[in-house]
Formats: structure tokens, sequence, C-alpha cells
């Protein structure tokens, strides 16, 4: 419920919508979690730069998180296995989760065409020699 109420900010259409939901989550969990929107209201400043971004543009943002993802894959690695006789094991195991998962970084994002057509469009020059 926390987390469908977070994307409720960061997939809506506009800032001032995004601000809207930061209050409706804000309302609905700061009994239980108020760091939560403490800390996207301190920084929303700079999260609101988000939305000056097409929603095409934004979407792979938000869905393109590769440090959450390596470190989803690790801890379900860990989580496996729950005792490790030494601390090389444990290592082999991490090291042995990354290899699985950077085999996986080179399949092509979803919607990911779209989305360098709207790059180009928006940081053309910037984007020279890049692909």
């Amino acid at each position: 419920a926390v987390t469908r109420d977070l994307k409720a900010i960061y997939q809506a259409p506009t800032e001032e919508a995004g601000q809207q939901a930061l209050e409706a989550f804000a309302a609905a969990w700061d009994s239980r979690y108020p760091q939560i929107s403490r800390s996207w209201q301190a920084n929303w400043p700079n999260l609101a730069t988000f939305f000056a971004y097409p929603t095409d543009i934004r979407k792979v943002i938000y869905t393109t998180n590769a440090i959450e993802s390596l470190n989803s894959v690790i801890r379900h690695a860990i989580k496996k296995r729950k005792v490790f006789p030494t601390d090389d094991s444990v290592k082999k195991v991490v090291w042995l989760a990354i290899q699985s998962a950077s085999q996986k970084w080179t399949m092509p994002l979803k919607d990911w065409r779209m989305a360098m057509s709207r790059f180009i469009i928006e940081f053309g020059d910037r984007l020279d020699g890049h692909f």
C-alpha cells in the first residue's frame, strides 16, 4: 500500500498533481512512517525537476533503477542460503549473483526506442556519439 501511494506521486502527470499526491500520502501514512513524506518534502525542489521531462522519459527513469535491481538480486541470493560457513562463501554468492544479473543488462529496455526518440528531441546535441 505504501508503494502504491508513492507511485501516485512520481507517476502524477504534473508537478502540482505530484504535490497533491504527496500531501495525500502524508495524510495517509505520516502516523506510521513520517520520515518518508518528510524526506520527499525536504527534497521536493530536486524531485520536482523530474516533472519537467515528458511522460515517456519519466517512465524510463522510474522503471530503470539498476542499483535497486542489483540490490534485489543480491538480497534474493543471500536469503536463499540463510547460513554461510565462511566470509568467502558470502563473497562467492554475491559475486555469482552479480555475474548472473550482469548477463541480463544486455537486454533492451521496454519502450527504449520511443524514449530514445524523445531523448534525441529533448537533448539532441548532447547525445552525439552515445548511440
